[in-house]
């Protein structure tokens, strides 16, 4: 089987379009956030006169989809001061600091706020680590029975799951290692996006491709993935590059 993948940028109607050729039977195209990249899955077969042609038909779709991102909601820069909004299991709440000479901690007093306990004098950085650090434990304490559930459905067995944070990813799998990496910051966003991802990159041990067998087990599995997906996309962005 011929596995080689090309990987290139042609320009189309003013829009930079990312080309991955490669042994698929199917021609496909996505608009990704945040900022509307232009990506299109092609067969080794198809040229690049039958790209550009497949692209044009589909212009007015694709300058719907880079509209709809550009208004979307994004997070400025977060100074972890008394009074910010921060986002946590889908929810937004407003921060409120306190400082006391005793460990930190973080801990929601009601339906409306979190609290950031930090030592006095602690900087911007050292008040955004108890923040990860909570934000780290919250989606550990989740990960147990979600997993043990849906590799139960999909029939796999994950090896481990790593969170770390990602500047332009939600989730990847490596196949080989059966290992997951999660993004710290799905612990911003509602259980519904946690399952999708996660179940996202379990789907890979049984399809490495975004392909239609594995929009097929997806629908299959999580028949709701697509409502998922969309929740997870219009969720409020953090100020770096996201897509997914």
């Amino acid at each position: 089987m011929n596995t080689k993948i090309d990987r290139y940028h042609i320009d189309i109607g003013g829009i930079s379009v990312e080309v991955v050729r490669k042994n698929i039977k199917n021609f496909y195209i996505g608009v990704h956030p945040p900022n509307g990249r232009v990506r299109v899955s092609v067969p080794l077969r198809l040229d690049d006169n039958a790209v550009r042609m497949a692209v044009i038909s589909r212009l007015g779709w694709i300058r719907r989809q880079q509209a709809a991102f550009e208004g979307q909601d994004r997070q400025s820069q977060r100074e972890f001061v008394t009074g910010e909004s921060h986002y946590f299991a889908g929810r937004r709440y407003r921060l409120e600091v306190v400082e006391q000479d005793c460990p930190p901690k973080v801990w929601l007093p009601n339906n409306t706020k979190v609290a950031l306990r930090v030592r006095p004098g602690s900087d911007r950085d050292a008040r955004e680590a108890v923040m990860q650090r909570w934000y780290r434990q919250y989606l550990r304490s989740q990960l147990p029975s979600l997993l043990e559930k849906w590799e139960v459905k999909l029939g796999v067995s994950v090896n481990e799951v790593r969170i770390r944070k990602m500047k332009t990813l939600w989730g990847s799998c490596n196949v080989e290692a059966k290992r997951i990496w999660l993004n710290l910051e799905l612990a911003k966003k509602s259980e519904s996006c946690l399952v999708y991802v996660l179940v996202h990159e379990m789907v890979h041990l049984l399809e490495r491709s975004h392909n239609e067998r594995f929009r097929e087990l997806m629908d299959s599995f999580l028949p709701q993935w697509r409502t998922y997906r969309d929740e997870l996309n219009r969720a409020p962005l953090p100020h770096e590059d996201w897509r997914y």
